[in-house]
């Protein structure tokens, strides 16, 4: 019976929760996607002569300026390379103290190397995408300071 659940719990975490997890996602983008056609419908009924595209723009989802995706990626890859520097002290911390064995600390370092290399990759991609994309990012803020005047 403990043979069953040992292998139940990876095999479900593993691959029931992703394809759960995408199918979510897939599901609540359709049902945005539905909610936005019915109001435009609905708008067609009542006044055939409206602007469709003006009410496409007011009702679609705003897109991230590319300022805002850098700043993304250089908030995730602080918190991850945090994380890894978080799991790394504990993993010395319990190595140190000789707590939990020989296989904790060694979990302990494996997950907090691959949060801290994740982590790195995180700010390097934010500081080479910065530098290339200087003159997008300020075309894209006059381009906005304008609009709102």
């Amino acid at each position: 019976m403990e043979g069953i659940f040992a292998l139940l719990i990876p095999l479900g975490c593993g691959c029931v929760l992703p394809i759960v997890a995408i199918w979510l996602g897939v599901r609540q983008h359709m049902n945005e996607t539905n909610k936005r056609t019915q109001i435009v419908l609905a708008a067609i009924e009542k006044n055939p002569d409206m602007d469709i595209e003006e009410l496409m723009k007011k009702i679609s989802p705003k897109k991230k300026l590319l300022k805002e995706k850098l700043l993304s990626k250089l908030l995730w890859g602080s918190l991850t390379t945090l994380l890894g520097v978080g799991f790394i002290g504990f993993g010395f911390y319990l190595n140190t103290n000789n707590l939990g064995g020989t296989d904790d600390p060694m979990t302990s370092f494996c997950a907090g190397f691959v949060l801290l290399s994740v982590g790195i990759a995180f700010i390097v991609n934010y500081v080479i995408g910065k530098k290339m994309l200087a003159k997008e990012i300020e075309a894209e803020e006059k381009l906005l300071s304008t609009q709102n005047l």
